[in-house]
């Protein structure tokens, strides 16, 4: 999973031809309106100051596609310069997964070490524009939630989970890639050093409870509770002072970049896991339904 330290921000980017544009509805109407991106994967609807994007592939648990994280860069740039949204959250399709990860078949296009490097690199674009929006994000959770779906829950100022809902970075039982060191210690921040080891180095998942006791998540409800609790949030914020908000979220981004900033050496890590055996072998077992041999000659 994905790739250098921080990016800075990059504006505004020229949009592609064909690539729909997002017509959010007047914030001062009650009528809520959708659009779709990414053909169809991406959803995002408003309602008065309530911005939703939505993870829209729930037959593959709402795994992030290249199509995704387009569409999620496209509705950054969108929302950075958007002042009636005051909050964006982020959700699955479905009700059983917020999202499980990437989709696993784009690897195989992945020739090499540099390959997964410059992969990185572009989901570590997204997840710094998630960070960067002046929005109050909120990651709202229900089921699985690994992968390149934790990385955007964390890189969300809060987060709402459902019961029964799960967190983890399962990799080294199933692809034998490594995660960039910012999204580590983004991790660490969010859910404390003791579980993110339990998730990567043991490969556990960490209920909605546990997260729930760590202060990961800010509650847990029931699924019919969800979209009541996300409202009682989202007229909170829109009644709080503007200015505390963007203050406070410039100054707890300006701490992750000096705590959380990914060394010098690891995109040569990334890129060393990446060209290794292990990691192909990952994709070739997770897409042949089986039980991946690290470390066999092969």
């Amino acid at each position: 999973m994905v790739g250098e330290q921080r990016p800075r921000g990059q504006g505004r980017r020229a949009r592609e031809p064909g690539r729909p544009t997002l017509s959010f509805v007047n914030p001062d109407t009650t009528q809520t309106e959708t659009s779709t991106l990414a053909e169809g994967v991406l959803l995002v609807r408003r309602r008065d100051h309530l911005v939703e994007v939505v993870f829209n592939r729930p037959e593959r648990h709402n795994a992030f596609t290249s199509g995704t994280y387009e569409g999620l860069l496209e509705i950054c740039a969108e929302l950075r310069h958007d002042e009636d949204a005051r909050v964006v959250v982020f959700r699955g399709a479905g009700g059983r997964a917020f999202a499980a990860g990437n989709e696993i078949s784009e690897f195989t296009s992945l020739s090499g070490g540099s390959d997964g490097v410059a992969y990185e690199a572009r989901v570590g674009r997204v997840l710094r524009g998630i960070a960067e929006l002046p929005q109050v994000t909120v990651a709202a959770v229900e089921g699985i939630c690994v992968g390149g779906g934790l990385a955007v829950a964390t890189h969300c100022d809060l987060r709402i989970a459902t019961a029964g809902s799960r967190f983890g970075y399962p990799i080294a039982r199933t692809l034998g890639n490594a995660l960039s060191a910012f999204i580590v210690y983004r991790c660490a921040s969010v859910f404390g050093e003791s579980l993110t080891r339990e998730m990567l180095l043991a490969s556990r998942l960490v209920d909605a409870d546990r997260a729930h006791a760590v202060g990961a998540v800010m509650s847990v409800v029931a699924p019919d509770r969800l979209d009541e609790e996300l409202a009682e949030l989202a007229e909170g914020v829109a009644a709080a002072s503007r200015m505390t908000i963007t203050a406070t979220k410039e100054q707890l981004l300006r701490r992750s970049d000096v705590l959380e900033v990914s060394p010098a050496d690891d995109v040569e890590r990334l890129e060393a896991v990446y060209g290794a055996p292990d990691f192909r072998e990952g994709v070739r077992a997770f897409l042949a339904k089986e039980k991946p041999r690290f470390g066999e000659e092969r």
